[in-house]
């Protein structure tokens, strides 16, 4: 019989839905593992897929097993979970064993395609699922595989999908991340994560994708190398003069659809400077 499905709400609301900084870690190193969770990420991400070669996937699963962290889901440690290999692989079935016994915080399943892929997933693993985006039959069916109640968070491919859709040019995404975004909006899911960048160790880039990633309505952004979780994390927060924008419109906001410095501030406005404050874990006036 299969498991019942998680208690997906719970896990939209939680540091799942929380993180910004996103890190994954090969399963097949678990000499890197206590680093990762060292990094400042949000969450570590240990694969057992595309960074496992095929002839070490038993041993990655091992590693996994025995290096598990033990401190794993404990207040002011990072989310951790666990990138699964398709759900079509042979190596699923031997995956979804090895989270059942480990109990991660979610599993990432890879190339999700529709919302039969991500109950699938959950019901094998016992886990929230955040579905990785990264082929165009994820993005035609995008609707359904967001609205699925075992869906916790929608996470990009970026490089997958550039590929299957035969692109070179990173612009040539941006729809598909408008549709991650609105998606994610309309079924209630926490801001989608954007997809990592392959310059492993050049920050500006780093910030630079993550600075764009946060203007196009993300909420965090994958990471492939410990340099990136700063100037990704850094990328995401508001900067000085954002918080000094929502603390004063705050300070307006009982005076109506009032105005500053010409600026209307009506509701929506009011509603973004409180989310930019409660992003920086501060809150406006009369709030605490």
């Amino acid at each position: 019989m299969a498991a019942a499905a998680p208690d997906v709400p719970g896990a939209r609301s939680g540091p799942l839905a929380a993180a910004v900084t996103w890190l994954f870690v090969p399963a097949a190193r678990p000499d890197r593992f206590a680093k990762a969770l060292r990094s400042g990420a949000d969450a570590v991400i240990l694969d057992l897929e595309d960074s496992v070669s095929a002839a070490d996937k038993d041993a990655a699963r091992e590693a996994l097993a025995t290096a598990w962290p033990a401190d794993a889901g404990t207040p002011g440690t990072p989310a951790v979970a666990v990138r699964v290999n398709g759900l079509n692989s042979a190596e699923f079935a031997a995956d979804a064993a090895a989270c059942r016994a480990l109990r991660p915080a979610a599993v990432v399943l890879p190339k999700a395609e529709s919302a039969h892929d991500v109950r699938s997933a959950a019901e094998a693993v016992a886990a929230p699922v955040l579905p990785l985006i990264e082929s165009a039959r994820g993005l035609v069916d995008l609707r359904d595989i967001a609205g699925c109640p075992e869906s916790a968070r929608l996470l990009f491919g970026t490089v997958d999908l550039a590929l299957d859709l035969g692109v070179t040019a990173d612009a040539a995404l941006d729809t598909a991340r408008g549709d991650l975004v609105r998606w994610s909006a309309a079924c209630a899911l926490p801001p989608p994560v954007d997809g990592v960048t392959t310059a492993l160790r050049d920050a500006d880039t780093a910030t630079r994708d993550a600075a764009r990633a946060r203007e196009w309505g993300f909420g965090g952004k994958l990471c492939v190398h410990p340099a990136q979780v700063q100037p990704v994390a850094a990328a995401f927060a508001p900067g000085a003069a954002e918080l000094e924008w929502a603390r004063e419109v705050l300070a307006l906001e009982h005076e109506g659809a009032a105005a500053r410095d010409g600026e209307m501030i009506d509701r929506p406005v009011v509603e973004r400077a409180r989310r930019i404050l409660l992003r920086a874990g501060q809150s406006g006036p009369g709030q605490g």
